[in-house]
């Protein structure tokens, strides 16, 4: 009787033992709510209500702590991507389409005009860089190119073209943005290092992958949100690096010094700024 009832009792530890392990729940309660969320429409808008209109270009530096949203993790966890590892998903499984940076004639191509091939995708994904090639003693010879996986630590900027409108039928200035490219840091034959776009991306088309995958909030883990809500509410610092001009030039081409690029951005973002303030009268 003794035996029988020792039997019975390790089999019943050795069970809850068990049962235990199978259910070990990483976090306070068990997350019930995973719907397919919707993209909200953009209003609709027609050509005689835009009053006024500004094409720009801006660059997000992901080394900004505002910005660490879309730069970590580098490595995905618990479902949660980095903004280059989900693009990189949506490309490979078709959802979304990766445009050349370039067109037939060798000049930049921001329109999306050049979809990439699948081959070409395969050399932007495994592109070929160079090393310094050494000799037997460890000295420098040469440089030699050695295929690398271009990984999302290595993704340091994002690029975007942006519409900005003031819509006299709502009185409200708003921002569309039309486009996104990551960009990297090249490193040239002569040692000199430049940054890259790799591709743009038609922002609309991006919005439903953006829109079902979680950003890391700062201020309330219960409530997270989307990439497209981070674009969408303007939750990131951005500078910017082109406005639409006669000569189509970027600010670079036209101020070598990297302060005064900085204060011409600052300037055409303060005289957005002014634009719509001076609509009102307080």
């Amino acid at each position: 009787m003794k035996k029988s009832f020792l039997v019975i009792w390790v089999l019943v530890i050795g069970f809850a033992y068990f049962s235990n392990a199978q259910t070990a729940l990483d976090g306070a309660y068990v997350p019930e709510h995973n719907p397919t969320r919707r993209v909200i429409p953009y209003p609709h808008l027609r050509q005689a209500d835009v009053m006024w209109k500004r094409r720009i270009w801006e660059r997000i530096d992901l080394k900004q702590k505002m910005n660490f949203s879309l730069y970590y993790p580098t490595i995905p966890i618990k479902g949660r991507y980095c903004l280059f590892d989900l693009i990189k998903q949506g490309i490979l499984d078709g959802q979304i389409t990766a445009y050349n940076t370039t067109n037939a004639m060798g000049q930049n191509d921001d329109e999306f005009t050049n979809p990439l091939t699948a081959e070409q995708i395969q050399e932007v994904y495994y592109p070929k860089v160079p090393e310094d090639s050494l000799d037997e003693n460890g000295e420098k010879v040469g440089l030699k190119y050695v295929t690398n996986e271009l990984k999302s630590d290595k993704v340091l900027m994002y690029e975007l073209k942006e519409d900005w409108i003031f819509d006299k039928q709502r009185s409200e200035r708003y921002v569309r943005i039309i486009g996104i490219a990551p960009v990297v840091e090249k490193k040239l034959e002569s040692g000199v290092k430049i940054t890259q776009t790799i591709f743009w991306l038609y922002f609309p088309e991006c919005r439903y992958l953006f829109a079902n995958a979680d950003v890391f909030n700062l201020h309330n883990n219960s409530q997270p949100i989307t990439f497209d809500d981070l674009f969408q509410k303007r939750m990131f610092n951005a500078y910017v690096v082109k406005e639409e001009n006669v000569y189509d030039r970027r600010i670079s081409e036209y101020f070598v010094d990297p302060l005064k690029q900085i204060l011409e951005s600052e300037r055409i973002k303060e005289e957005l700024f002014l634009f719509e303030h001076d609509l009102w009268h307080y």
